[in-house]
């Protein structure tokens, strides 16, 4: 029996390491923590925007009603893009930190031919969302930007989960769901958009460090 114990607790390691092996496993709670925290200065800092108690436009000799509608450039004069945009590379820049300092502790190199195979499912979802939800912006149909964002995030996180850690999976779950949710109340987008990008990301950060880091 004892043998066969030993059998078994060799084959149980093979495995797991085979199993490391073909996922990225670098992902550390912090990153979502910060993540979620950058989402939610995010939305509290655009909140006045979107609600209209403070003009959106920077430029106001280039007002909405006078671009052709045919022109992009009006959402590079809006403030709620600049704020988007910083609260995305402040998500990705944290996010890439603290995955980063867990490599290394780990002695894990952070890029390889697993981290390409999960950017690359990653980025698939995110990209056709983008330039839908761009199109979105095209036709006014503004409404909808917050759940498409929910939406297609959750479907990368589903997408990609089969190259990380499990629990990604759930968490495109969560955005995917309360995506749909949010098409039911499409004026509270910026209170969906809050909830999905900034509180399940840091519950979800807070789990996986509780899980995986805590030692």
């Amino acid at each position: 029996m004892g043998e066969e114990q030993q059998s078994l607790r060799e084959l149980q390691h093979i495995k797991r390491i085979m199993e490391e092996s073909s996922r990225f496993i670098s992902l550390s709670g912090l990153s979502g923590i910060a993540a979620g925290v950058s989402a939610l200065l995010g939305a509290w800092i655009s909140f006045d925007y979107v609600t209209g108690r403070k003009d959106y436009i920077i430029n106001k000799e280039l007002p909405v009603p006078h671009v052709s509608p045919n022109e992009y450039s009006i959402i590079f004069n809006t403030w709620i893009f600049w704020i988007a945009a910083g609260t995305f590379f402040a998500a990705l820049i944290s996010a890439f930190i603290f995955t980063w300092i867990k490599s290394k502790r780990q002695g894990t190199p952070i890029w390889g031919n697993t981290a390409k195979r999960l950017l690359i499912n990653v980025s698939i979802p995110l990209v056709a969302g983008g330039i839908f939800l761009l199109r979105l912006i095209h036709f006014k149909t503004f409404g909808l930007v917050a759940p498409g964002c929910l939406i297609f995030y959750g479907l990368a996180l589903v997408n990609a989960s089969k190259y990380t850690l499990a629990e990604v999976r759930y968490l495109g779950y969560l955005q995917i769901l309360l995506g749909i949710i949010n098409l039911q109340f499409v004026g509270l987008g910026i209170y969906f958009w809050a909830a999905g990008f900034g509180v399940l990301h840091i519950v979800y950060g807070a789990y996986m460090w509780w899980k995986y880091e805590k030692s």
